[in-house]
């Protein structure tokens, strides 16, 4: 079993920057892919940006170039750096690990607010 806790959400103007943490406890050494996903209200939750345990990266084509997803060596921890925020980024955030067999496991979520 793997854990998640995400931290560094908030409420930020446009074109501010955050960043975000998850934080993995647990078999962590099982984690195949760390990623970031997000839900809008009335939407449904998609994937952010991705990185893989070899360091392949993936972005949603709509935060490529302001959004950069990074972790540790040991997998347990990842980062999702945010710059130049528009409101349409808001959104609770979730962190996200898929272990070897395929199993998916989530954090809590993160309120992310761009807003002036």
């Amino acid at each position: 079993q793997v854990q998640l806790v995400e931290s560094g959400g908030g409420l930020v103007q446009p074109g501010a920057s955050l960043r975000l943490s998850c934080v993995a406890s647990g078999r962590f050494s099982s984690i195949s892919v760390m990623g970031w996903y997000r839900q809008a209200p009335g939407k449904e939750r998609e994937l952010v940006a991705a990185i893989t345990g070899g360091g392949t990266t993936n972005y949603e084509d709509s935060v490529k170039g302001r959004f950069t997803i990074s972790r540790n060596s040991v997998k347990s921890a990842w980062y999702l750096q945010m710059s130049s925020l528009k409101p349409e980024d808001t959104a609770v955030y979730y962190c996200n690990a898929v272990d070897y067999y395929a199993k998916n496991y989530w954090g809590q979520g993160t309120q992310v607010t761009v807003s002036s």
